[in-house]
């Protein structure tokens, strides 16, 4: 974990920026002391992002299959698949 000042930030942005990519984590930026904010790479903001949103809609998935939700085995949507494709 890489901890800097905001004085840091201010005086350093560009060694920020390259310590930022040389690491690949993002650097918690603090003010007094007390962690204030967290600065990282637009590719790294956008790979949590995508993992966020994928570990969401797979918690939703699994509260709709709790709840009872139809659900299908791998041969039940093989064999709908087919029926499919072989109504055309």
């Amino acid at each position: 974990m890489v901890i800097r000042s905001a004085t840091a930030l201010r005086n350093d942005y560009d060694g920020l920026v390259k310590l930022s990519k040389e690491k690949d984590e993002p650097i918690f930026i603090t003010r007094n002391g007390d962690g204030e904010m967290v600065f990282t790479t637009i590719e790294s903001w956008e790979k949590r992002e995508a993992e966020l949103t994928l570990l969401a809609e797979m918690l939703r998935r699994e509260q709709n299959r709790i709840a009872g939700a139809k659900t299908f085995s791998m041969e039940e949507i093989d064999s709908l698949t087919e029926e499919l494709l072989n109504e055309g």
